[in-house]
């Protein structure tokens, strides 16, 4: 499955946040893969995860849930709605 994890720092935690992804790199263990893009001069970023189920978002979510708050969405491929949509209007 594919999950967008939508994240903003907390108010107060941005140099926290800032010096733990610094010295561990926020690994992200058991996805298939996964991207992470950062808004510059923002404070929030989003995560691009391919994992089996959500439990390795819920866990990454977990981590930070001191300094970050996130939104995590389901997300589909054009590929993968695109069969659904029909099926549903058909």
């Amino acid at each position: 499955m594919t999950f967008l994890m939508h994240w903003s720092f907390k108010t107060g935690y941005h140099e926290i946040a800032a010096k733990k992804f610094l010295a561990t790199g926020a690994p992200f263990p058991e996805c298939k893969s996964w991207k992470r893009w950062h808004a510059p001069g923002s404070v929030e970023g989003w995560i691009l995860v391919e994992a089996e189920n959500a439990d390795a978002c819920y866990e990454h979510a977990a981590e930070w849930a001191e300094c970050l708050d996130w939104e995590v969405t389901p997300v589909l491929s054009d590929e993968q709605a695109g069969p659904l949509i029909a099926k549903a209007y058909s």
